[in-house]
C-alpha cells in the first residue's frame, strides 16, 4: 500500500491542465467492442481506473495500440466470448466498477454478455437496476446468478421501444444507449441522464454511424442500425479535476491558472465555487484562480445558511461535494453540504474533524460546515483515503495544514487522478510518494 508524505503550508503558482475525463473515457473504451473497425480516441487519462478496463478488454481479444501518452486505437475485430466464463474475467472485472458497462455493447452486438457484480469506491448503495430494467424493455433476458455473483444477458433479437428510467443514472443510460443503438426500430429513453460525458458518448456512437436525436436532453431517441464503423474521438478534459484544481487553489492562497478547463462543459461548477467566495476569472477557455488572503460563505438573500447540493445534470455533480466541504472548512461563515445520492460519501469528515475543522455530521447525507475564515489552519494528521473523491479533498487539507501529514491508500487517487503528485510539486506543493 502506498502512501503520500505531504508537507502542508506550500502555496502553488503557475498553470495546469487538466487531463481527459475519467467517466468519460470508461463510456467511450466501452463503446469500441459496438464495431469491429478501429476507433481511435484521443485524450486518455492515464488513471487506473482507465488503464485496467483498457487491460480487461485487451485480454477479451480486443486489439489496442498507442500512438502516444494518451491515444489508443481500438480494434474489436476479434472478441474471445469464451474469455467472459473465466475466473480471470470474473475478478478483475468484479474490481473495475467502470465494467458494468460492457454489457451493453458485448450483448448488443454478439446476443450474449456476462458480468460479475462489480466494485469499485465504497461510497453506499450504487444500484443497478435501471441497467437491466433497460435492456430487458430491449428484449434482452436478464438472469442474476446470486451464489456466483454473476449477471448474465441473452439478447438474440433486440427491439426498440419507449422506456422512462426510474432514475437518470449516468452509466445506466450510456449502458442503454450503447445497447439501443444496434437494436431493430426506435428507442426512446426518457429521464436520461444528460451530463456532458452522455453527450459525448451520443456525438461519438453517431460519427459510427449510429442515430441519435435529442443529445443534451434528457429525452433521446435512437434510430437502431445494423452495423457501426470505427471513428476518431476526442475527450473532454475531467471537469472534476478543473474543481479540485480551483478548491486547492483557494484552500492554498495559490495564485493558479487552469488551461483549456472546457468552461462551456462546467455547468454550475464555477458558480458552486463563487458562492463560498473564492474568485475566478475566465480568459478564453482558462480559469485564472488569484491569489486571495480569505473568502466569505455567501448567505441566501433571507439570510438563511447556504446550502450545496448534488443533482442531475445540469445540477451540482455529486464528485465534487467532497472538495466543496474541505474548501469550506477554511471559508468565512457556513454551509450546508447535502449529499443527496450516496449515503456514505461524507463519512470522511471525521478526519476533517481530528485536523481541526468545525463539522457536525447531521446525517449520513449532510453535514455542516462552520468556516473558521483566514485564521484558520488544519493541523497536520495521519489518514487514509476511502474513496477516490474523499482521497483528492484530504490529499487539499493536508496541504493547506500546519505540518506534515501522511495519507495512506493512495491508490485510491491514483484511480482518479493521473501523476498527481508530479504535477502538483512542479508548482510548488512538497508531497513524497512512499
Amino acid at each position: 500500500m502506498a502512501s503520500f508524505r505531504i508537507e502542508g503550508g506550500h502555496t502553488l503558482h503557475g498553470e495546469i491542465s487538466p487531463q481527459g475525463a475519467k467517466n468519460e473515457a470508461l463510456e467511450v473504451i466501452c463503446a469500441t467492442l459496438l464495431t469491429e473497425e478501429p476507433v481511435t480516441i484521443h485524450n486518455i487519462p492515464d488513471i487506473a481506473d482507465v488503464n485496467h478496463l483498457i487491460e480487461l478488454i485487451q485480454r477479451m481479444g480486443v486489439a489496442v495500440s498507442r500512438s502516444g501518452k494518451n491515444t489508443c486505437t481500438f480494434t474489436a475485430r476479434d472478441v474471445r466470448l469464451d474469455y467472459l466464463e473465466t475466473e480471470e474475467y470474473y475478478k478483475t472485472s468484479a474490481s473495475l466498477r467502470g465494467s458494468i458497462m460492457l454489457l451493453g455493447p458485448i450483448a448488443a452486438r454478439f446476443g450474449y454478455a456476462i458480468a460479475p457484480k462489480p466494485g469499485g469506491d465504497k461510497i453506499g448503495r450504487r444500484r443497478l437496476d435501471t441497467h437491466f430494467e433497460g435492456m430487458q424493455k430491449l428484449g434482452a433476458e436478464f438472469d442474476y446468478d446470486a451464489d456466483n455473483g454473476l449477471f448474465r444477458i441473452h439478447a438474440k433479437r433486440l427491439k426498440g421501444c419507449y422506456m422512462l428510467l426510474d432514475e437518470a443514472s449516468v452509466t445506466g443510460t450510456a449502458n442503454i444507449l450503447m445497447t439501443a443503438v444496434l437494436a431493430e426500430g426506435d428507442t426512446t429513453i426518457y429521464n436520461a441522464a444528460c451530463e456532458p460525458y452522455i453527450q459525448q458518448l451520443c456525438r461519438m456512437l453517431c460519427r459510427m454511424g449510429a442515430q441519435i436525436d435529442g443529445i443534451g436532453s434528457n429525452l433521446l431517441t435512437i434510430h437502431g442500425v445494423k452495423q457501426l464503423q470505427g471513428c476518431t474521438h476526442h475527450i473532454l478534459p475531467d471537469m472534476i479535476e478543473v474543481g479540485s484544481f480551483i478548491g486547492m487553489a483557494a484552500m492554498t492562497g495559490s495564485d493558479l491558472t487552469v488551461k483549456n478547463a472546457a468552461i462551456e462543459q462546467l455547468g454550475i461548477i464555477p458558480d458552486s465555487f463563487r458562492k463560498l467566495g473564492i474568485r475566478l476569472d475566465f480568459i478564453g477557455d482558462d480559469i485564472h484562480i488569484p491569489q486571495q488572503d480569505g473568502y466569505t460563505i455567501e448567505s441566501y438573500i433571507d439570510g438563511s445558511i447556504m446550502t450545496l447540493a448534488d443533482a442531475p445534470w445540469p445540477g451540482l455533480t455529486p464528485d465534487l461535494l467532497s472538495v466543496l466541504l474541505v474548501v469550506a472548512t477554511k471559508a468565512k461563515g457556513s454551509v450546508l453540504i447535502h449529499q443527496k445520492m450516496f449515503e456514505s460519501r461524507l463519512f470522511f469528515v471525521d478526519k476533517l474533524i481530528d485536523m481541526g475543522a468545525q463539522i457536525i455530521l447531521c446525517d449520513p447525507h449532510r453535514a455542516t460546515i462552520i468556516g473558521l475564515g483566514e485564521q484558520f489552519r488544519l493541523r497536520p494528521a495521519t489518514m487514509s483515503s476511502p474513496d477516490i473523491r474523499a482521497g483528492i479533498a484530504l490529499l487539499i487539507a493536508a496541504m493547506s495544514a500546519d505540518g506534515v501529514s501522511t495519507i495512506h491508500n493512495i491508490e485510491q487517487i491514483d484511480r482518479g487522478y493521473e501523476s498527481i503528485e508530479t504535477r502538483l510539486n512542479a508548482l510548488g506543493a512538497h508531497i513524497t510518494r512512499l
